[in-house]
């Protein structure tokens, strides 16, 4: 008889494309059983109504709205535009109908977007444009049969693990609303619903006699518990208190009350194994290990070094069953759909398939003892970022260690890596295509249009293509509004898009007029800033916001040749997300991967346009942040003059580079100013207002200024490892933080030159350490409201850099 470790070996290895058939039924079957669940087609068609009210109040009686089954759209998701019937002064002049809520604000926007020409951004990348549509009564017509989009994929996912700390954190009712809105407008229909859950693991900890003092020490503060959740870390930025854990919660029950009356279907959090320490005392027996250090500066295990209840103990079982029935008995039975990603650089002890498969078992165990129906929804960015474990064997003993149809994978980095590709379709799973994009919620204008037109198509008609989804799992958001509103029309798509002509559209639409010099801005950035080609993630690391900490006497510029300048992908042990690091060169090189003269003609071009569109506050977003990002490659390159005179011991030179690298960040800061969009006082208000007392508004601010600055833990001469990965480029920021770092750091420099001594690299850490720490815990107020001219900010700054 063959060894049963064997048997399981072959088994996985010479699974035939049936499976592939099998998960599909399944994944017909999951979507008919959420089918039933959705609200009533008049509580879904009068949340449909409620959006509209609060996107087009004027135009409330201009749409009808209504429910259509799936077989009235051919057996698919749609949306149906039509010409209403008999239409007169009083009566509806559009039909909009739907599968689903979802559907039918999905087709409002299409129908404002390509027949009214207008454009629905986030508030903070200029927000809409809606002068364009036309007044009542005058809207444009469709032709005679209407037109109908169906979903070729069943769902449109959204979020990313870390987006509710790197975005969500401060969030309030009233922002989330627009948030779900936008949603909804966009096509998503599975969002990921990860707020309040500290409030549910309190009850269900609590059930297993872990005090709230022990979890004092295992929750992170509010601006860290994506990290905390993941069991890279925790207590660092906490406690929680009793007010936030309350407020949390109730935030989240109406936070899933508005997806499920649009027919959404939220994606709640299961177990992973993440535990409090006091649970080793209370359960004794129980196989938890205790993991290693995740950025810590030197290992403190105040914050590092957390502990994980193994997936093949019994008790695993117990807690992840208990989470979910909590959750249910919160909300209600609103989803069969939970996320984990027990295994996302924590590769399991061995890479035996079948301990593998066991491990997988008792995951999904864990979920379907409380919830029968239930699905496993999985980053599949362990498959990427440790392919040296997972290999074919170890990959197929996971993904198939559930029944067909029961896990649905996320290709995280579909967009730059697709590991669809190489993996066989995850050898049978379903999967979602999904764009990655940002990182820390950085501030840089990125993309890959060209990747995003085409990449969920050729997934999707590929052979045996297990694609079920396209989603969109950014770190962080509010930036880049031209990829974020090319991405969700691909949940639409059934063709490629030629993005040149669908830029042109893009322009008008977005700036309410057709202006040539904008259009041929947009023809430029999508031949360089859009169309990044070079394989490397997207992770700002200009030297204004993430300054290097090097002592450059150790290394001549001389050295840094073409071939050293690339960089690569580097995993960090448990960390979920992963940094930019050179290959060979001492001095960090910030991702550059267009002509930064391309960069200059497109800013020409929308300076230009200014006479036409100054008025426009989607073009105002627009030209400080193509003025920003022009300006900061610009002092990237500054930098390294100043590196190289400080080399050369020319200190004349270093003096003069210095004080214009410090004079860019000053300039920078003052555009910025002008738009209420780059303002790093909205970011500090948002954290205070949520606080009920004084010791959460310090708590609060801090967590919220240490968050984009050191991000982690420091030693008196040593930088966290973490500093400045969620960097931002808001103004504030640049002349109270950024400045003064380059400033103390070039003055030893030139102290240097001048005493003719080593650089004192170590003395610079000191004190800039120092500055950060109190400037963590300081309370200075910010500017929230925008001053100054753009316009005429960005020519004055054009003029004296490029003129």
């Amino acid at each position: 008889m063959f060894n049963s470790k064997l048997s399981i070996l072959i088994l996985l290895l010479l699974l035939p494309l049936s499976s592939i058939s099998s998960s599909s039924e399944a994944i017909e079957g999951l979507i008919e059983r959420l089918d039933t669940r959705r609200p009533s087609p008049l509580l879904q068609e009068s949340a449909a109504k409620a959006l509209l009210t609060r996107l087009l109040p004027i135009h409330f009686s201009s749409f009808e709205f209504k429910i259509i089954s799936k077989d009235a759209c051919g057996g698919y998701s749609c949306f149906w535009i039509t010409n209403y019937e008999n239409s007169s002064n009083k009566s509806p002049e559009i039909t909009i109908q739907g599968t689903t809520a979802v559907e039918i604000a999905s087709g409002l926007h299409w129908y404002i977007k390509y027949w009214c020409g207008a454009h629905v951004s986030w508030d903070k990348t200029g927000g809409m444009q809606i002068a364009s549509i036309p007044p009542t009564g005058n809207l444009p017509r469709v032709k005679k049969d209407g037109i109908m989009i169906q979903r070729p994929v069943p769902w449109n996912y959204y979020q990313n693990v870390v987006t509710s700390s790197y975005s969500y954190v401060w969030w309030d009712w009233e922002r989330w609303e627009k948030e779900i809105d936008w949603m909804a407008l966009q096509g998503i229909n599975l969002p990921l619903a990860f707020t309040g859950q500290e409030t549910i693991w309190q009850k269900v900890f609590m059930d297993f006699n872990i005090s709230s003092q022990d979890l004092n020490s295992f929750f992170g503060g509010p601006a860290f518990l994506a990290w905390a959740r993941m069991g890279n870390l925790h207590a660092w930025g906490g406690p929680l208190s009793q007010n936030w854990l309350d407020q949390q919660l109730a935030l989240q029950k109406q936070i899933l009350s508005r997806m499920i009356e649009l027919g959404m279907t939220p994606v709640l959090p299961s177990f992973s194994g993440n535990v409090p320490a006091a649970l080793r005392e209370i359960f004794p027996s129980a196989n938890i290990t205790r993991l290693g250090d995740w950025n810590t500066v030197d290992g403190n295990p105040r914050w590092c070094c957390t502990y994980l209840l193994d997936p093949s103990d019994p008790l695993f079982i117990q807690i992840g069953e208990a989470f979910i029935k909590q959750q249910i008995k919160e909300y209600g039975d609103v989803t069969d759909i939970y996320n984990c990603d027990t295994f996302n650089e924590n590769s399991p002890p061995t890479s035996d398939p079948a301990y593998i498969s066991s491990l997988g078992s008792a995951v999904y165990k864990a979920m379907s003892k409380a919830d029968k129906d239930a699905v496993w929804l999985m980053q599949g960015w362990l498959f990427y970022s440790d392919s040296s474990f997972w290999k074919p064997p170890q990959m197929k003993a996971l993904l198939h260690s559930v029944p067909f149809g029961k896990m649905i994978v996320l290709d995280l980095f579909a967009d730059v890596k697709p590991v669809w590709e190489s993996s066989s379709q995850f050898y049978g799973t379903p999967y979602v295509w999904c764009m990655l994009h940002n990182f820390g919620g950085n501030i840089e204008m990125y993309g890959v249009l060209d990747a995003l037109a085409s990449g969920p198509i050729d997934a999707r008609i590929s052979e045996n293509s297990t694609m079920v989804g396209v989603g969109m799992c950014m770190e962080g958001i509010e930036h880049n509004p031209v990829v974020y509103d090319l991405m969700p029309e691909m949940a639409f798509r059934k063709d490629r898009v030629q993005v040149e002509e669908w830029l042109r559209v893009y322009s008008r639409r977005r700036y309410g007029k057709t202006v040539k010099q904008a259009e041929a801005a947009w023809e430029i950035l999508h031949r360089s800033i859009y169309n990044c080609s070079d394989g490397i993630a997207d992770h700002n690391t200009d030297c204004i916001v993430k300054f290097p900490d090097w002592d450059p006497s150790l290394n001549t510029y001389s050295t840094f040749s073409k071939q050293n300048r690339t960089q690569s992908l580097i995993t960090m042990p448990r960390n979920r997300r992963f940094f930019l690091s050179e290959t060979q060169s001492t001095l960090p090189q910030p991702h550059l991967w267009y002509s930064t003269r391309d960069a200059i003609n497109a800013l020409k071009l929308f300076i230009d346009a200014g006479q036409d569109l100054a008025g426009s506050l989607t073009y105002r977003y627009d030209l400080v942040d193509l003025t920003r990002q022009v300006l900061s490659k610009l002092a990237n390159q500054v930098y390294l003059d100043a590196i190289v005179a400080f080399q050369h011991k020319d200190a004349k030179a270093l003096k003069s580079h210095s004080q214009k690298f410090e004079q860019l960040i000053i300039d920078i800061d003052e555009l910025l100013a002008t738009d209420d969009n780059f303002l790093l006082g909205t970011w500090l208000e948002s954290a205070k207002k949520l606080a009920l007392n004084p010791h959460e508004k310090r708590q609060y601010e801090w967590n919220a200024r240490t968050q984009i600055t050191m991000w982690y833990d420091t030693t008196k001469t040593n930088q966290s490892q973490l500093h400045d990965y969620a960097n931002k480029f808001w103004s504030g920021l640049l002349v109270d933080y950024y400045l003064p770092r380059a400033s103390m750091y070039f003055n030893h420099l030139a102290e240097s030159l001048r005493e003719n001594t080593r650089f004192k690299i170590v003395e610079w850490r000191t004190e800039w350490i120092s500055y950060s720490n109190k400037w963590q815990q300081d309370t200075k107020l910010y500017p929230v409201k925008a001053q100054g001219d753009a316009l005429a900010i960005s020519t004055s700054l054009f003029q004296k850099y490029f003129g």
